[in-house]
């Protein structure tokens, strides 16, 4: 097959290949090895593919960017750039998408390649176009592209060449090809900023993060709501916190939550702006956070006090984020009865609601009752329990009505909540007290699917590691269980059956 190979590629260098020939040579390549392929090469052979780029035939171009496609994967990403950057220019610059993304794709494996990646620095012209490709019309194009920016400026000479050079003028003017455009070079510009504290100081020098802030602190309000998750990017690492602090951007997100209660249009961003003291109470600490914004935990219990679905779902999902650490717990108990009292509300939501909130309630009350072992004090666990008990009147049979239905999401989504509680002692006791319920945790018949199986089998792997167990549900109870974990999830019982002579 390597000779076929071989003699096809040669017609196609000699003359070029008619499209029978080409279909031929794509059949061939998926039989042949990346290393005997590599063997067989030339840049002749490549040259000649890339030629056949450049006629108007869609089925033509389609064939020979299959054949490329398979063809580069066999080379060396150095040798790719380093005799072939003309082509790969000229493939950014072809009308057909395909070719696009063949291109891209394999820029995208050059600048993984820390050899190649200075190759592309030392071609202004590559690195231009590839700026370029982010004011494209095609999503795929536009990512690659922000992927492989991204990736170069991981290197001082990368953050040189991007903003310390005229393709700094190149990204802001492809900025305003259009308003989906500018903040795909903002999320580039996150991106790089993540990296590092230098890398941000070279984004935040080329004036381009200033423009986000910009935009996010506006009057746009649909351009306010896209900036924030771009914003909340920046804040999950500790420089990128520590620039909008100083650049009092928090403070700035904090008045906007103050002044949205007279703005009519507060909806659109609303949810954007308390998701991100959400984020930035779990990533910092939740007390400070509350303590120095208090509007935050005040819109968030507003929300999830009001009528409107968007709005309590955003306030759960908080409240849950918010009180997946102990200290973030600790803030929610302070506010007392109105917690209490939510609580409540959102054991009713996850009853009646419709399934999409219902689903977000059991994972925020299963990220708000769990306590891992070693943060057991007889407080928390007190706490966790009152919080049970406001749920609902009869909370455990609430969950376990959940948990029988016919919806799997809903149904694992009730398991969870069980797992949740399982290594805490009241819950356990609970559990043994409730008719039947030892029963339905070790039955494997109410498990339809895989998921079902797998959530169930978490929530008897957190009862058998409990330290508890064995005292509260009693040896007999504890060694099912165990025998259960031993069997594994997918565990099912062989039927044996007798043949009966004659019978039908």
């Amino acid at each position: 097959m390597a000779e076929a190979v071989a003699e096809l590629l040669e017609r196609a260098a000699r003359r070029g290949a008619p499209l029978e020939e080409l279909r031929a040579l794509r059949l061939a390549l998926q039989a042949v090895p990346p290393a005997a392929l590599r063997a067989r090469l030339s840049d002749d052979h490549l040259g000649a593919l890339f030629g056949l780029l450049s006629v108007n035939d869609r089925e033509q171009v389609s064939t020979c960017v299959s054949i490329l496609e398979r063809l580069l994967q066999a080379l060396d990403p150095l040798y790719v750039i380093q005799n072939l950057k003309e082509e790969l220019q000229k493939g950014l610059f072809h009308p057909d998408d395909s070719v696009k993304i063949l291109t891209i794709s394999q820029i995208g494996r050059i600048v993984e390649n820390s050899d190649a990646v200075r190759e592309i620095l030392n071609s202004p012209e590559l690195l231009r176009q590839i700026i370029n490709c982010i004011g494209g019309e095609k999503i795929a194009v536009a990512k690659e592209a922000i992927k492989s920016l991204s990736r170069i400026a991981q290197t001082q000479e990368g953050l040189e060449a991007l903003f310390v050079s005229s393709l700094l003028s190149d990204l802001k003017n492809v900025m305003a090809t259009n308003d989906v455009v500018r903040y795909r070079v903002y999320e580039l510009i996150v991106e790089i900023s993540s990296v590092s504290a230098d890398s941000l100081s070279y984004c935040a020098n080329s004036g381009l993060i200033s423009d986000l802030i910009g935009e996010l602190t506006g009057d746009d309000v649909l351009v306010r709501a896209t900036c924030i998750e771009m914003v909340t990017s920046l804040a999950h690492t500790p420089h990128g916190r520590q620039y909008l602090a100083q650049q009092g951007v928090i403070d700035k997100i904090s008045n906007i939550i103050i002044g949205a209660e007279s703005d009519p249009f507060s909806s659109f961003y609303l949810p954007g702006f308390v998701k991100f003291f959400g984020n930035l109470a779990v990533v910092d600490s939740p007390q400070q956070i509350c303590e120095r914004y208090p509007v935050f935990m005040e819109k968030v219990f507003e929300m999830a006090e009001s009528h409107d679905p968007t709005m309590i779902g955003v306030a759960v999902d908080t409240l849950g984020i918010l009180g997946s650490t102990v200290e973030g717990k600790q803030v929610l108990q302070k506010t007392r009865s109105r917690f209490q009292n939510l609580l409540n509300k959102i054991g009713h939501q996850a009853k009646n609601a419709p399934t999409e909130l219902r689903l977000r309630c059991l994972d925020a009350i299963s990220s708000l009752l769990y306590l891992p072992p070693e943060q057991q004090t007889e407080d928390l666990l007190r706490m966790t329990e009152s919080w049970f008990t406001s749920l609902s009147s009869q909370p455990l049979e609430l969950f376990r009505s959940i948990s029988t239905q016919p919806f799997p999401d809903l149904h694992c989504g009730a398991l969870r909540v069980f797992t949740a509680i399982a290594n805490q002692p009241w819950a356990q006791k609970l559990m043994l007290n409730s008719p039947g319920f030892v029963e339905y945790i070790v039955d494997r018949s109410v498990e339809p699917d895989k998921a079902s199986k797998d959530a169930k089998y978490e929530l008897v792997k957190a009862l058998v590691n409990s330290k508890t167990i064995a005292e509260i549900f009693g040896n007999q109870n504890y060694l099912r269980l165990r025998a259960y974990l031993r069997e594994g999830p997918y565990y099912a019982k062989a039927v044996s059956t007798t043949a009966v002579e004659g019978a039908e």
